[in-house]
């Protein structure tokens, strides 16, 4: 069978998810079914892996599901507590008093926050706590799910003290002869080229990163406005690119000065530290406030199951008493993380480690650090919120039944979402001597392309990430194949690494795995399909923009597909910029006019 066919077939579980659920809008409780049924066919029938092989790398995948289906429930769970509480109360009137504007809300919660929470934690945690957040606060379901799904991005790459890079590109080149020597010929350590890679695409990164809080608020205006108006979000552009800025410029020092394990994290407090202030004070902001229409005038297909009243509740709670969980959730993550510290090792220790090894005869192996889950992180705190608010027990009953409530709607979509990955990465053990789905179809890329490889490479992180609902699995499976490929063409490989980190990263807004979870967050499931296609259009941007600057960065300014992808992008910026001064203009005059 030709490289063409088989290439085509390896594409089919991809399109099985495009059609049905970005496509049809199929929600994913069905889409997913049929994808699992489809991969498992093409690996069995077509690949030749054993049955015993797809039946280990399914049960990879469930347990997997457990994982992440407890994650999301300790997120609800922790926001049903302080909703009991009457702390969200507090949560809400405090950002109400920084600032009424929903895309200054968004920008804070969602890019600062949900950042500092990704440099901690990582895997999806962001969008699981900040999705709801944003429901609580206001917003419709559908909305809060987008925003929290666009910052899935820029931070990912730094996220859960550096794994993607420590981890993901680490198990994926670290062992190899040629990479070695290629550090050894730079006159670099290992860990000090390892570390270079992770410098190179924080530079990336912050170049186009600074963007994304632009992006979400234009498609918050254009998707949730009232006047459907992407103007209206663009008109607050100085804000956004300096709430931008104040992420982006530490993090990449930060990088670049020690390493890959806090950018992202040090990143999001520092940027914290700046902004809130700043629109406290109403720096950088137009004169004009935006909010959503009234809600009865809300598209159904935004709301969701998630209902947070805005009564005041019988027992005031103080806003920094009502944070007191949330800063708990950052602290604890950082001290569960930190290798200095005796903590990550008693809580992923053998004795508290559950053991999979040479599952059905085959040589998959895997464990499970239940401990170790921000969802046991989050269960504790909501637990300390108990004694913290005052709580009864009929109250955080309610806040439990509601939570797992809310947790069984998503479990559907993803008892088959994440197996289905799972059987797609692992393809590569097969009669057939066939080289996995994923790594067969990047090589047919690469020999389509050529030189121009730098354009695309970021492509392949994000094809990873989507499929494998991870930058660190993507970083995995590709690293040491974008290595070879920039070998082949005499490109430096480790910019090229680089590109597919960031591609990785930008994966993660349009992942089954990431949209499932922050839908069931926010309550939000069976529209799946309909919040990719959303986040498509950021993730495209993030593409496109690093895939130029990458060619650029390697081959220099010329008449070159880099060139032209880097000042499509520039011009884009240039004409978002002048369209939101107009905007912010036109809403000036109607103020003073009204």
């Amino acid at each position: 069978m030709s490289l063409g066919v088989l290439s085509l077939l390896a594409l089919v579980p991809i399109l099985t998810v495009l059609i049905f659920l970005v496509i049809l809008r199929w929600p994913a409780s069905r889409a997913m079914p049929l994808a699992f049924v489809v991969t498992a066919a093409v690996a069995l029938l077509v690949w030749k892996v054993p049955f015993n092989q797809v039946a280990a790398a399914s049960s990879r995948g469930l347990v997997t599901v457990i994982e992440v289906l407890f994650i999301v429930f300790g997120a609800i769970l922790l926001l049903n507590t302080l909703k009991e509480s009457g702390a969200l109360h507090s949560i809400r009137e405090g950002f109400t008093n920084v600032s009424p504007d929903r895309r200054v809300q968004a920008i804070i919660i969602c890019w600062l926050f949900g950042s500092f929470i990704e440099g901690a934690s990582g895997f999806g945690t962001p969008a699981a706590i900040a999705a709801p957040l944003l429901v609580a606060v206001g917003f419709p379901a559908m909305a809060a799910v987008m925003v929290a799904l666009i910052i899935q991005s820029t931070p990912v790459t730094f996220g859960a003290i550096g794994t993607p890079i420590l981890i993901g590109v680490n198990n994926g080149i670290g062992t190899d002869e040629k990479v070695l020597a290629t550090a050894a010929e730079l006159g670099m350590t290992y860990e000090a080229y390892l570390n270079s890679i992770g410098a190179q695409t924080a530079i990336f990164h912050a170049i186009i990163g600074t963007l994304i809080p632009l992006f979400m608020v234009a498609m918050l205006t254009w998707f949730f406005g009232k006047n459907k108006s992407i103007a209206e979000g663009l008109a607050i552009w100085k804000f956004a690119i300096f709430a931008g800025l104040a992420f982006t410029v530490p993090y990449a020092l930060i990088a670049n000065l020690l390493g890959p394990e806090f950018p992202s994290l040090f990143g999001g407090l520092i940027g914290l530290a700046i902004v809130v202030p700043a629109a406290k004070r109403g720096l950088f902001m137009p004169k004009k406030t935006w909010d959503f229409d009234r809600k009865e005038n809300w598209d159904p297909e935004w709301v969701g199951k998630l209902q947070i009243t805005n009564e005041a509740p019988a027992k005031k709670v103080s806003v920094y008493k009502a944070w007191v969980p949330y800063v708990l959730v950052g602290l604890l993550l950082v001290l569960t993380r930190l290798n200095e510290l005796p903590i990550k090792g008693w809580l992923t220790s053998d004795v508290v480690k559950i053991n999979f090894t040479e599952v059905f005869g085959t040589s998959i192996s895997f464990a499970s650090t239940p401990l170790y889950l921000p969802g046991t992180i989050m269960v504790v705190v909501s637990l300390i919120c108990i004694a913290l608010f005052g709580m009864n027990g009929q109250a955080y009953g309610r806040a439990v039944k509601d939570s797992f409530m809310t947790t069984v709607s998503a479990a559907a979509a993803l008892l088959f979402a994440v197996p289905m990955v799972q059987v797609f990465i692992n393809s590569g053990v097969n009669a057939a001597e066939l080289a996995s789905m994923p790594i067969l179809l990047a090589e047919s890329v690469s020999l389509l392309i050529g030189d121009n490889w730098p354009a695309v490479a970021p492509l392949i992180g994000a094809l990873g990430a989507f499929v494998a609902g991870s930058n660190t699995i993507s970083n995995m499976m590709f690293s040491l194949f974008q290595f070879g490929v920039a070998d082949n063409i005499g490109v430096n490989p480790s910019t090229i690494i680089a590109l597919q980190a960031i591609g990785g990263a930008a994966g993660n807004m349009i992942c089954v795995h990431n949209v499932v979870a922050a839908s069931a967050a926010a309550g939000l499931v069976g529209r799946e399909g309909t919040l990719i296609r959303k986040t498509m259009i950021p993730t495209l941007y993030y593409i496109v923009f690093a895939g130029g600057l990458g060619f650029v960065f390697l081959y220099g300014v010329g008449f070159n597909i880099g060139t032209f992808m880097v000042l499509a992008v520039v011009a884009g910026i240039v004409y978002a910029i002048l369209k939101g001064n107009k905007q912010s203009k036109k809403d000036q005059d109607d103020q003073i006019a009204a």
